[in-house]
Formats: C-alpha cells, sequence, structure tokens
C-alpha cells in the first residue's frame, strides 16, 4: 500500500507537466495515471498496463427517478378528445407495422398516420362507439375482415390494412374518401355522393390524417 500511495504522490507531483495530456481527455473520464523511469507522468482515461494507477475516479451519473418519453404528436380530430403518441410505443410497434404494411401494399407512413389518430399506438384502445385497438376497428369490421382476436395488436393492424386496401380499391385510390369511408364507412361516403360526409368527425378526421401523414412521409426511419 506504501508504493501506491508513494506512486500517486508522483503523479500529483508531475501532474502539472502533463497539463496538456489532461486536457484532452473527456472531462468526465476517469484518470489513470503512471511515472515512467525518467519521472515523466502518462495520463490517461482507462488503465492503459498495470503501471497505470487510478488517480481520479468518475462521480456516477445520477439516474433519474422516471423518464417518460415526450409525446411524438398530440392530435384532437378523430374519436375524441386530445391523444398523446408515445415515442417509445411507436417504434416498438414500428416493425410490426412495417410488415403488415409490406403485405397488403399499403404505405407504411399511411399506416402510421391512421394509427396516429385512431389510438396513439394504444392497443388497447376502445372508443365511445365501441372501436377497438390500434386501428380502431368496430367488431362487424373485424369480423368481416377475418379478425377472431380484436385486441391482438397484429391481428387488429391486419384487419385495418385489409379494411383499408378495399376501401382504396372501392375509391379509386381517392385517398380523401378512402379515409372518409375509413371513418364513417364506406356507405355513407356514396350515400354523400362519393364526396366526405357533412360528419364533424370525418370533417376533422380526414385533414387530421392527412397532416399526419405528411409529417410521418419525412421520417425516413419509419
Amino acid at each position: 500500500m506504501k508504493s501506491i500511495r508513494l506512486a500517486k504522490s508522483a503523479v500529483c507531483t508531475a501532474f502539472a507537466a502533463a497539463t496538456f495530456t489532461l486536457a484532452s481527455l473527456p472531462a468526465t473520464a476517469d484518470i489513470w495515471g503512471y511515472v515512467d523511469a525518467q519521472g515523466i507522468a502518462h495520463l490517461a482515461d482507462h488503465q492503459v498496463h498495470e503501471g497505470y494507477l487510478l488517480f481520479k475516479k468518475e462521480a456516477p451519473r445520477p439516474e433519474p427517478e422516471s423518464f417518460n418519453p415526450p409525446p411524438l404528436y398530440e392530435r384532437s380530430a378523430g374519436s375524441g378528445g386530445v391523444i398523446q403518441v408515445n415515442a417509445a410505443m411507436r417504434a416498438a410497434m414500428a416493425p410490426m407495422i412495417a410488415q403488415v404494411a409490406r403485405e397488403h401494399e399499403l404505405d407504411v407512413a399511411l399506416l402510421h398516420a391512421i394509427i396516429t389518430v385512431e389510438s396513439g399506438y394504444n392497443p388497447q384502445a376502445k372508443s365511445p362507439a365501441g372501436a377497438i385497438g390500434l386501428m380502431q376497428l368496430m367488431p362487424e369490421t373485424a369480423a368481416r375482415y377475418g379478425v377472431r382476436n380484436i385486441w391482438d395488436p397484429m391481428e387488429n393492424l391486419h384487419g385495418g390494412a385489409r379494411y383499408l386496401r378495399f376501401l382504396l380499391g372501392m375509391f379509386k385510390n381517392n385517398l380523401d374518401l378512402a379515409l372518409a369511408g375509413y371513418n364513417a364507412g364506406e356507405n355513407a361516403v356514396v350515400r354523400a355522393g362519393n364526396k366526405i360526409p357533412q360528419y364533424a368527425e370525418t370533417q376533422a378526421y380526414v385533414p387530421s390524417v392527412l397532416t399526419q401523414y405528411d409529417r410521418l412521409l419525412s421520417l425516413i426511419h419509419i
């Protein structure tokens, strides 16, 4: 122990001569020191060899008590109220959404936009009208497109994607009408003369999804 203390003392004595080396180390790094046979101090942020002694230990960074990722977006149109979209949940769902988009030949950013407005990526979401899950499927729509467990995120995504693919075909890739049909039902669009129905929710829903779609198209990591 005495020899170690002496060696550390030598490092302290030679500190002033090694200011350039010290300045080159990260401000929060550990500092290891070694004095060679010529009395020259060598500093590093790690133990280069056994002769290096720990001179300064970086203090551990305090962990926050809790961390809530900021919302990705907020929205007020759709199934009512303001939904905060958790960026971490969105990232966790992204591979699944991309797979479903590929299988049904849909734009993945469009699926993300619909999910953002419909459920805020909450697979347990349920609207007052009874729409369920990520894609907010009504039970009859889910049954129509072969969804056995409407609460299962993957099945819910497939059901919503199948319905969206049907609507795009029915309305000849008119996205406004397809989205209106997704919200109000295709028959409501037909009754409105193949226009967006004059329902307040649908009138707000279509531009809300389109706004999210435009924003999401700029995110290359989707």
